[in-house]
Formats: C-alpha cells, sequence, structure tokens
C-alpha cells in the first residue's frame, strides 16, 4: 500500500512492506534461498528480457533485499535502490554504471580513506581516471570536465573532513554539462536529502548509521529519477547505445515503459549480475531492523556530538575541534544551508601532544570502542592516520583532512554523562 507521507519516522517503518499475505506475519520475512519458481515459459522469458520486473536469482534481487530497497528510496525520495554487499560496491557500481574505459569522473578531494584508494588507484587500473579537486570552489568542477567526463562525486559531510559539500552548487555545474552529481550520504542519513538539492544519484555504506548496529555489511546506490540521461546522449553513452552485455539494450528505451529507471536497471542487470556483490538477505532483514529506529536514533547521535564538540572546545589539552558548527564561512554557511543546525555525529579535533598524545588518548578510552567504523549505536574512537587512511601518501592524507596527530570519534547514543565522563579521563592520561 503506498504512502501518502514523506515523514521519515513514518516510512522508516511502514515503506516497501505492509505485512504477508498469506500469513499476516508483520515484520518482513527472510528469504533465504537462491532462485525463484517461474510460473511459465512465457513468464520466465519476460522476466529476462525486462518486459516485467521479478525475481529470479538472488545474486540479482531477492524478495527480502526488494523491501529494504524500495524502503531507501523512500526516505530518501528516489525512485528505486539497488542494495549491494557493501559501501564500497555502492561506489564503484556507481561510477562504473557510466565510467567506460578512457572516460573520467571529477571528485572531491574530501573523501574517505577508503574511496579514495577506490578512486586513485583500482578505478585507475581499470582504466577509469579520477580526476580530484578541492570542492571550497565549486567552480574546480567545471575546470576539471571535458568531453569525456561522465560524473561528479562527493561526500556529503565527508569523513573525516566534516566540511560540507555544496551539493546544489556543483549539481547545477553537472547539469549544463549532461553529467550527474553522485553524493554518499552516509553520514548524514535524515540530516539532509541530496536528491533535493540536485544530485542525481544517491549512495550510502548502510553499514553505517542505517543499519546502526554494527551487525552487517551493506551498501546502496538510490536512484532519483530526475536526471534526462537520453537528453545528452552524446555525455551518457553507456545508457544509450547498444549494450552488448545485455543483447544490445539500449538502457533509455529498453525500460521507458518501467519509467526513469535506466540508471539503476542497468546497474542491477548488468554490474551486479556480472560482479556479484549481492546483499544477503540476512543481512537485508538486519538493516531493515535498524532503519526502523534511524530517525531516533540520528536525533541522539546528533545532540550528543553536539555536546562532546562544546565539550572538547573548552579542553586545553586540544588545538582544534573538527565540526561544522565549529566552522566559520563559506563551510558553515553550507552546513546551515544543507544540515539545518543538525551538524552530524562524527567529531574530530587534534590533540596538543600530537601523534603520541593521540595514542595515549585511544588506549586510555574505556567506553569508547577503538574500531574502524562509524554510525553505530555505541561510541567509536580511531586514529585516522595510522588505520583509515594509512595506505593514502601524507599529502592525500592532509587533503582529506587527516593530520598525525588528528583523532575521530563517532558519537554513540549511550547516556552523554557517561560519553564525557569517558573522555575527560582519557583527555587526562593523553595530557599526563
Amino acid at each position: 500500500m503506498p504512502l501518502e507521507t514523506k515523514n521519515p519516522e513514518t516510512l522508516a517503518l511502514h515503506a516497501g512492506w505492509r505485512a504477508d499475505p498469506t500469513t499476516g506475519a508483520v515484520a518482513p520475512p527472510i528469504y533465504q534461498t537462491t532462485s525463484y519458481q517461474f510460473h511459465d515459459t512465457e513468464h520466465a522469458a519476460n522476466l529476462f528480457a525486462l518486459k516485467e520486473l521479478g525475481n529470479i536469482y538472488t545474486r540479482i534481487g531477492n524478495p527480502t533485499t526488494g523491501i529494504l530497497e524500495e524502503r531507501l528510496a523512500a526516505l530518501e525520495g528516489g525512485v528505486a535502490a539497488l542494495a549491494l554487499s557493501s559501501g564500497q560496491a555502492a561506489s564503484a557500481f556507481a561510477l562504473q554504471n557510466v565510467a567506460r574505459v578512457g572516460d573520467n569522473v571529477v571528485s572531491s578531494t574530501d573523501l574517505y580513506g577508503g574511496t579514495w584508494n577506490l578512486f586513485a588507484n583500482t578505478l585507475k587500473d581499470q582504466g577509469i581516471e579520477v580526476r580530484f579537486v578541492d570542492p571550497s570552489d565549486p567552480e574546480n568542477f567545471r575546470r576539471a570536465t571535458d568531453e569525456r567526463t561522465r560524473a561528479y562525486y562527493a561526500e556529503t559531510l565527508p569523513n573525516p573532513k566534516l566540511v560540507v559539500f555544496p551539493i546544489a552548487e556543483v549539481a547545477a555545474i553537472g547539469r549544463e554539462y549532461g553529467i550527474p552529481l553522485i553524493v554518499d550520504n552516509t553520514a548524514a542519513p535524515i540530516l539532509t536529502k541530496p536528491l533535493q538539492h540536485g544530485a542525481a544519484i544517491v549512495v550510502y555504506s548502510t553499514t553505517k548509521y542505517i543499519g546502526g548496529h554494527g551487525t552487517s555489511i551493506g551498501g546502496a546506490i538510490i536512484d532519483g529519477g530526475n536526471f534526462d540521461w537520453e537528453k545528452f546522449a552524446d555525455r551518457q553513452p553507456a545508457l544509450n547505445t547498444p549494450d552488448p552485455s545485455y543483447h544490445g539494450a539500449v538502457w533509455v528505451e529498453a525500460v521507458k515503459p518501467l519509467g526513469p529507471v535506466a540508471y539503476i536497471i542497468k546497474a542491477r542487470t548488468t554490474l551486479l549480475r556480472d560482479l556479484g556483490s549481492a546483499l544477503s538477505p540476512f543481512n537485508a532483514f538486519l538493516t531493515l531492523q535498524g532503519i526502523e529506529t534511524l530517525p531516533l536514533r540520528i536525533e541522539r547521535h546528533v545532540s550528543n556530538a553536539q555536546t562532546v564538540a562544546d565539550f572538547l572546545g573548552k579542553r586545553a589539552e586540544i588545538t582544534k575541534v573538527i565540526h561544522p558548527s565549529r566552522q566559520t564561512g563559506a563551510a558553515r554557511e553550507r552546513a546551515d544551508k544543507y544540515l539545518k543546525g543538525k551538524y552530524g555525529a562524527l567529531v574530530g579535533f587534534e590533540l596538543a601532544g600530537g601523534l603520541e598524545a593521540g595514542r595515549k588518548f585511544i588506549d586510555a578510552l574505556k567506553l569508547f570502542y577503538h574500531v574502524a567504523n562509524i554510525g553505530d549505536a555505541r561510541s567509536l574512537a580511531i586514529h585516522p592516520a595510522t588505520t583509515t587512511h594509512s595506505q593514502l601518501s601524507p599529502e592525500a592524507q592532509l587533503s582529506t583532512g587527516v593530520t598525525p596527530g588528528y583523532v575521530r570519534l563517532a558519537i554513540g547514543i549511550e547516556h552523554i554523562d557517561d560519553i564525557l565522563a569517558d573522555l575527560d579521563q582519557a583527555l587526562r592520561a593523553a595530557g599526563a
């Protein structure tokens, strides 16, 4: 039953599923199966020819995963979604779906370290060039664009720099040239909707806030259905020329009866089919459980993080606090424009004692977990220069916002007094 609401608190509980028509079960079931019985030979042929949508093989689609995809699309305001086995798969597929050998993508420098490495090395080895530009000036995207540029890419609230990306400004530049903006919104679900600001595609690591409990790796791509791929046929050949991997389908033509879903259908029926980065039905179920409380958790995450940022700003042991609420100028204006006073749950800081003080601080924590993750209900801490961003050169680390003494906190939903008490004792140990 379609919902007549856009309120995330309701969509998180109801979008994509009401009850099992046979048993009346309210919770979505786990369809732990590899394959699906066809009604007859005509039904099977129609599914393979994309004349109708349905289940063929769980590597390509699954009913439990399908509920998750519908819920994510509804929450984000998109037309369809594709769930994948990880956020890394989602980032890779998002670009590989439009860029071929010899093409290029222009990306913000402000990225998660794993994404940077994927773009700078792995995609390069596959023949796709990613050009990194400083997003503080949106015009840098225009300057890096040429006739083979197929997409722009950015993170809404980049980890670890935490300077909000100018979504509308860059999206507008891209649409002049027929270039879609792809936005990784992993650190800002609920807080902002990039599609409303002109982005064409949204990417998530559902491992983080969406799942929220540190139990299941996953990723997702949401198609906004708001980009005219056919209008820019010369700029977007992947969707406008015959695809030999699927019977010579021209995607903008082949799926017209299904709606403006050419991008996401191509990603499912070529990349997911061939590369196999399928989300397991059980992880889809766990992620659905997480989504049900996502709007509530985000409120607590954000309020706790703001209190932590204010607390750290008063400590003599700390030389700098990295949080959107502490920014000024254009960075603060963008944070206010896109996050509207709810600045996310990530907080970074630099200790006066540098690298050694950072190690002491991490080792002294008792409540915080020392793990390579964000978005867990629990509070987490890490030293990016020696972990999540260690594969980058010192220069690349600095361009993403990582200094030797930088510590990143992902603030959880525990009682704020307990969070502050743990930070206080660890800071005192670091300064000892």
